[in-house]
Order: structure tokens, then sequence, then C-alpha cells
């Protein structure tokens, strides 16, 4: 999962990224795309790990991209290289700054740099389609790839994002290619001071964020990076007394894997214990594609065991012995905890 932060100049946006990843990102660096890579802890690897003792683990992996500081200096609007760089990312996050910051003028509002930063993927996405729009008209085009067009242009100069059309309403093959902002699943992060981190989120941003079908987070950037530095145990302690029972990057990843409806299923062996993430619903040959694509061209039949029932029995061959191993075909549906077998023919 490629997740690429973006922000207004002080939102604490590089200060988020040093704290998820453990990186030394000067503050206000404005070069190239920083790149930092965090694991997704998953207390099954562990155990699957302890009873297989494989030469190799493989956690889930989320990639934070820092986008470079050309979006907002002046709330002027996205430049073209920051535009292209958001497009390269699979999930967006918006840092929001909800702290007094002495080098900027004026209180802090949420809400209006959200406003800002979707007016902005709207107008920009806007044009995308229009472009596309008259050209396709021009040329005769396919009828479902001009309606699909006329769809998108619709909900854009309505202020809708693209994310709000179901696939009944838009058939997303005709917009492969094209980068569009909006259809991107977005997730914002309001970074406040210490004293205010366990806050909820404030209903008038609450409300707008499901009106744009984005979900958000709250974090404290500054004080998250001096937990990280702590022992185990002292980041506990911490935690609690700021009225937090999870760290910021604990919270991202719920929040992350919630609006993107992510599960996750398991490949084990002496080789390597590996969880592989993949969207809620699907089918077994799709899944096995994501370990190789072979196994998806070659698909035969999937054997299963569920997380909880190898548990209750121990091992794979128990969980068989008992009549507990399922032998599923290309469109059975994995759920989450699966531990997959997959027997392929190429």
């Amino acid at each position: 999962m490629k997740i690429g932060l973006i922000g207004f100049a002080g939102s604490g946006k590089t200060t988020v990224l040093n704290t998820m990843t453990g990186l030394d990102v000067p503050v206000g660096y404005g070069g190239d795309v920083r790149l930092g890579k965090v694991r997704v802890p998953d207390e099954r690897i562990d155990t699957l790990a302890d009873v297989f003792t494989p030469r190799k683990i493989t956690y889930a992996e989320i990639s934070f991209c820092d986008i470079p500081g050309e979006y907002g200096a002046e709330k002027k609007g996205l430049s073209r290289t920051a535009l292209q760089q958001i497009r390269d990312q699979e999930v967006l996050c918006l840092v929001l700054r909800d702290f007094e910051n002495p080098a900027l003028d004026g209180d802090p509002d949420p809400v209006a740099d959200l406003e800002a930063f979707h007016t902005e993927c709207v107008f920009a996405d806007l044009e995308i389609v229009e472009r596309r729009l008259i050209r396709a008209r021009k040329e005769g085009a396919d009828a479902q790839e001009v309606a699909a067009f006329e769809t998108m242009q619709s909900a854009l100069e309505r202020g809708h994002p693209l994310r709000c059309l179901s696939a009944e309403e838009l058939n997303r093959s005709f917009t492969k290619g094209y980068g569009l902002l909006t259809d991107r699943p977005l997730m914002v992060a309001v970074n406040r001071g210490e004293g205010r981190a366990a806050e909820r989120l404030p209903k008038d941003l609450t409300d707008r964020l499901s009106e744009i079908h984005a979900a958000g987070l709250v974090l404290s950037a500054s004080v998250e990076a001096e937990i990280a530095q702590m022992a185990p145990d002292d980041q506990a302690l911490f935690l609690e007394d700021l009225g937090l029972t999870e760290s910021a990057l604990a919270r991202f990843i719920h929040t992350a894997y919630g609006l993107l409806d992510l599960v996750s299923f398991f490949t084990v062996g002496d080789d390597e214990v590996r969880a592989w993430p993949i969207r809620r619903g699907t089918a077994a040959r799709k899944a096995a594609g994501q370990i190789h694509s072979d196994l998806e061209r070659g698909f035969i039949r999937a054997e299963v065991v569920p997380y909880n029932v190898f548990m209750e029995h121990g091992s794979e061959k128990a969980a068989k012995d008992a009549g507990r191993l399922q032998v599923e075909g290309k469109d059975y549906v994995v759920s989450d905890g699966d531990i997959l077998h997959v027997l392929f023919n190429v």
C-alpha cells in the first residue's frame, strides 16, 4: 500500500512521516520525494512463525511518500510537479494543522484547508475529464466511454469526488491511466498539540469527511515522535497519560485498512510465513495472483485452513485429519486469516 502524505506548509507533514517510519527527514525539506516503509504488526504472523520457524517472516507493509512542499506554500494551489507525484500514490493522506504555529499567520482551520485541497483536486480532475470528453466526442469514441466521462463531469461540476460514485454508476475500466485524484481513497490526519491529542474530530469536519467519502483520525506528530524514542513499557504509560490506548501508527494502520476494506491471508512453510493484504471480497484465483501471476494463470484449487481452525488443532495436518481443511475453487471468497496453499499448473 502506497500512501502519499500531502499538506499545506506548516501542517507537520514531514514530522508525521518521521514519526511513522523512523526516518529523520529535515522539517521544511523541499527536495525530492522521500519514502519510508513500515510493517503492519499482526500477532497471527508472530504465532505462525513460532510454529513453523521459517527462514523468513514477511509482514504486510505500508509505504509512505512525503510529497515535497510545493503544495500550498501560499495556498495558491497544486503545482504540476506535486500533481504528478500525488497521482502516483494509491492512497492520499492530507495532514491538516490544528495547532498554533507562531511562524504562520492566522489560526488553524482544518475544515478550510480540507476544502481548499478538495477543490484543487476536483478542478484538476475536471480539466482532465473535460479534455478527454471533447476528444472522445470528436473521435466518435465508444458510447459507453462517453457516458462514463459525462457521469464524471457531472459529479465533478457539482463538487463531488469521483470516489463517491459506485461501480454501478461509473465503469472504472475507462478511468485507468488518467490518475484521477478524487477517485483515490482519502485519509485526513488532523495534527494537534499534546493537550488535544485525545480529543475527537469536530462534528463539522466529520460531516464533511462523510460527504466526500474520506476517513479521518487525530494525532499529535510532535508528541508521537517523542514516544517513538521511548521503551515499549514507557510508551504505554505515556499514551495512557494522554488518554490514548494506541500509538498514532497503530491508529493510522487501522484507519487505512478500514478505508480500503483490507483483510490479510497467509502463506506458511519452512521457507517463509507471510501476510498478503487484499480487498475484502477477493476471490481465490485473484488472491493467488498476489503471490505470483503464474498461480492466478494456472489456478486449479486452493487448500484453505482458517487461522482460528489452525490454532484450534495446532497444525494443518491435524486440521485435515479432523476434516477441517477446505478445498476451494477459483470463486471462493478469501476471508481474513485464511491460510492458503494454491495448487496450479502452467
